[in-house]
């Protein structure tokens, strides 16, 4: 098998195991904000909560434009209130969890990446193209990473570095 052929097979299989792994990620903040919104008594509690599920798609960008949006709902409904503060630290409670625990420990192990370099593919690729960047990170380091895989292969059966 070629060299060529090697890293878009280990692509595939990373970028789908990545997607499935997005997934996994946007049904469990979508369960688990549900749940707590639902607890608060914030109205419309599964549509906001299907969209902070959907926000994790995009890293950071998503959770703080969902954040804006949360606070407005949250405010609309309650004011400046105790429910408003538990509604807001619900919300930053479930994305700290999610963006330092669940996320690189998931996605580290359906791409088979160190939830380190998943943190560093973001903040390279996100730092060098913006939202597209952050948006197509972890599939960029999962090629990479199968780049560098199928070539050290090749370069360990062959003997030699060329």
């Amino acid at each position: 098998m070629d060299l060529t052929e090697s890293v878009w097979q280990e692509a595939n299989v990373q970028v789908t195991n990545y997607i499935r792994g997005k997934g996994w990620e946007l049904l469990i903040i979508w369960a688990v904000s549900f749940a707590v919104f639902r607890a608060l008594g914030l109205q419309f509690s599964l549509l906001i909560s299907l969209f902070v599920g959907l926000s994790v798609i995009i890293p950071y960008i998503g959770v703080t434009v969902m954040g804006f949006v949360m606070a407005l709902i949250a405010f609309i409904q309650w004011g400046w209130s105790g429910e408003f503060a538990s509604a807001m630290i619900a919300y930053a409670v479930i994305q700290i969890i999610d963006g330092n625990l669940l996320a690189p420990l998931l996605l580290s192990g359906v791409v088979n990446l160190h939830p380190v370099a998943i943190v560093v593919a973001i903040l390279l690729f996100g730092g060098l193209w913006g939202l597209w960047g952050l948006f197509f990170a972890i599939p960029l380091a999962t090629l990479i990473n199968a780049v560098l895989k199928a070539w050290f292969a090749r370069v360990e059966h062959r003997g030699d570095p060329a």
